[in-house]
């Protein structure tokens, strides 16, 4: 069946991607992005199948007005894609105020705003899937994009949470945690804090990490992201990418080790 998409930062990199991907197969979709013009080849090569609005997520009643737009001009939303977020990069020492609540209010805050949004809609409707773009960094962290992983981490408590709200409601949630990939996400479309020198050889460590090699190609998410949408039980989280199941394994298993270690002091901090 025909499916209706709403795609948050559609001008490029997963975003991009995604929409021709719904679009090339016929599915139609509400794109937007911050420059309207960005969108103008797609309207040109699909006509009515795509919806071009101009939208900053960070603007909350733009985000409602959008949504309903699109649920208006096409009738109804399948598909809520909140991809629009971006990564800074800067030790937690360097991070100014501004910077983090810009870091939030987009990456945080606009997913949040967009599904609030979407919700009545796909309840009225008793079907719907949201998509939440969060990152191997929802799940992990490393040093350098400290502030951008508690975007992440907000993000995967919130919808983990929601997926149990609206379970028996006909509605989907899936986060989608990309590894490494050739979008510009760590070029022009990064933000950074000014650098302090004492982090220098923090920095040159993490520039070496090997979680930054062998990225993958956006292109290839194409087939994916249709895959868990086409899904009859779609997944609360996925990975895209080879590196992540190798981090988040290593990653929970110390977890679990530590956590068994000072279970007796656990134990004792209940006072029973």
């Amino acid at each position: 069946m025909t499916k209706t998409w709403f795609i948050t930062g559609a001008s490029k990199g997963f975003g991009r991607e995604w929409t021709e991907a719904a679009l090339e197969r016929g599915d139609r979709v509400a794109a937007t992005a911050r420059r309207i013009e960005t969108l103008d080849a797609l309207v040109a090569q699909y006509g009515d199948a795509v919806l071009p609005i101009q939208l900053d997520v960070t603007d909350k009643d733009a985000d409602f007005v959008a949504v309903q737009q699109a649920a208006t001009h096409f009738g109804r939303l399948d598909v809520v894609v909140n991809n629009a977020g971006y990564g800074h990069f800067g030790m937690i020492e360097e991070i100014t105020e501004a910077e983090a609540r810009s870091q939030m209010e987009t990456n945080l805050f606009g997913a949040l705003w967009v599904t609030q949004a979407a919700l009545p809609i796909l309840r009225a409707q008793g079907s719907g899937h949201i998509i939440q773009v969060s990152s191997i960094g929802g799940i992990s962290a490393f040093p350098g994009i400290g502030i951008y992983h508690a975007s992440k981490w907000a993000l995967e408590g919130f919808s983990q949470a929601l997926s149990q709200e609206v379970a028996g409601l006909g509605i989907n949630v899936t986060l989608i945690e990309p590894g490494g990939f050739t979008t510009d996400w760590s070029g022009p479309s990064a933000t950074r804090s000014a650098e302090n020198p004492a982090y220098a050889a923090v920095r040159e460590a993490a520039d070496k990490r090997p979680s930054k090699a062998n990225p993958g190609n956006p292109t290839g998410t194409r087939a994916a992201i249709l895959k868990v949408v086409d899904a009859d039980k779609p997944p609360l989280r996925i990975f895209f990418g080879i590196s992540p199941l190798t981090i988040a394994t290593a990653d929970y298993e110390s977890r679990l080790a530590t956590w068994n270690e000072w279970q007796p002091v656990s134990v004792e901090a209940a006072g029973n």
